[in-house]
């Protein structure tokens, strides 16, 4: 591992720990659990985990780009283990893992393998790619392939692995974890280091990437966190500043509203944030917005991200309900869609992970019935606002016992030719690149 020697902000985090450690010790009755008992008394273990095996049906239009290599229904499947374990080393100090062991494919990896091979000329980061999570970006590579075929990929990784170490007023983490910044439901513009896309549909954990976080509570004044992510150069290896992350955030409350400033240096752009949540009679609201200076080589100075969401529950036919609706603004986004998959600022943020729109202006709502205590329904809409396409999630999750969850649903995709979720046309070929309806279902063990 090289690291470059403009690293200078290591040394900044490294003197934020020293001064958060230096502010939770002295004359505030810290005690180690470790000096007052045998050190094999003070370890406690903890251990959970999940099985769960998942199914996936769908159809591409006879107009697809799939009609190359067979538009038929496609059946694809994923399997994945999660064992987690946290240690504790008396009150202060534990060490957390997460191993993961997947497999995923079928028919649907087949056929982009075999386009890839028959048009390499063509630009098929737009489709829903199925691959393994991949660490090329993060500190630590520990993602590792078992075996890859055409049709299958299986493979292991630890998904999480960190050191806390917690004090009276605040705790320091070291390690592959996840952290969520922002109040968005679905979009989250302050959310910039793991985000989840908002069309994930199963979120019972973030991707952890390699990161140092620190957070403490100074009384009478508001919660500080701060944050590291280095990461490296996908294409040197090395670990480069303008390819890491360095963030603030401070967090205050004011009668029932809660403010969050963030402040951040996300690889070459500097980003201001602010966020509020409070309550409008029975409804819940929250805001977030965030500028973005860019760096001099990019086609703009500066953009906007906003989000702003209220969500109200009630009981209709003595059943129990809950809804939001939440707008989303991007800045960086385009009206036209063509225009904006041609942008490089855009083509790099959803490379990055960080961005999953093309457009500006989008318009989501959710409704969600409680039809008995262990069966939900659910009823998820994402509207382009710029170009009229929109995405539709029905889907259910019924809670069979304490241990077993089945979840079953869909993707529905609407829009003309040449929108987000209509797709476009390859002009020699004649065919569509677009996202393809499907429907899934997934059963689950949590131990």
């Amino acid at each position: 591992m090289v690291i470059k020697k403009n690293m200078k902000p290591v040394g900044i985090i490294i003197m934020i720990l020293l001064s958060l450690i230096a502010y939770v010790q002295p004359g505030r009755n810290v005690s180690w659990a470790l000096e007052e008992q045998s050190w094999y008394e003070a370890i406690s273990p903890e251990w959970g985990g999940h099985v769960r095996a998942q199914g996936m049906t769908s159809r591409p239009d006879d107009k697809s780009i799939y009609s190359i290599v067979g538009a038929r229904t496609y059946y694809d499947g994923m399997g994945d283990f999660r064992l987690k374990n946290r240690t504790f080393f008396g009150d202060r100090v534990y060490f957390e893992t997460h191993y993961e062991i997947s497999v995923l494919g079928g028919d649907t990896r087949r056929k982009q393998r075999e386009l890839i091979r028959l048009l390499p000329f063509i630009d098929t980061g737009l489709m829903q790619r199925v691959e393994p999570v991949s660490d090329d970006r993060r500190f630590m590579d520990l993602t590792s392939v078992i075996d890859e075929t055409d049709d299958t990929v299986f493979y292991h990784r630890l998904d999480r692995l960190l050191l806390a170490l917690q004090f009276e007023r605040g705790m320091v983490r070291v390690g592959r974890q996840a952290l969520t910044w922002g109040n968005g439901l679905l979009f989250n513009p302050m959310d910039l280091f793991n985000p989840f896309a908002p069309t994930d549909l199963i979120r019972d954990y973030k991707v952890g990437d390699d990161m140092i976080t620190a957070q403490f509570e100074a009384e009478g004044v508001g919660e500080f966190q701060f944050l590291y992510v280095p990461r490296r150069d996908p294409i040197s290896s090395e670990v480069e500043w303008d390819n890491s992350s360095l963030a603030s955030k401070f967090h205050v409350s004011m009668g029932s509203t809660e403010f969050d400033i963030m402040g951040a240096r996300h690889y070459k752009d500097f980003v201001a944030g602010f966020g509020s949540t409070g309550y409008l009679f029975d409804s819940a609201w929250r805001m977030d917005l965030t500028w973005t200076f860019q760096d001099e080589g990019s086609e703009r100075d500066g953009f906007l991200s906003l989000v702003a969401n209220i969500d109200y529950s009630w009981i209709w036919l003595e059943k129990n309900f809950y809804g939001f609706v939440e707008f989303y603004y991007s800045g960086i986004g385009e009206k036209e869609f063509l225009k904006a998959a041609e942008k490089e600022d855009i083509v790099q943020r959803i490379g990055r992970g960080e961005l999953f729109t093309l457009c500006r202006t989008y318009l989501a709502g959710e409704i969600q019935a409680e039809l008995h205590p262990l069966l939900n329904i659910y009823f998820t809409v994402i509207n382009n606002l710029n170009d009229g396409s929109r995405t539709v999630q029905p889907r259910a999750i019924w809670d069979v016992t304490n241990d077993i969850q089945l979840i079953v649903g869909g993707n529905i995709y609407y829009g003309k030719t040449g929108t987000e979720y209509g797709g476009f046309e390859i002009p020699v070929l004649e065919l569509m690149i677009e996202p393809t309806n499907n429907a899934f279902m997934a059963l689950t063990y949590f131990f």
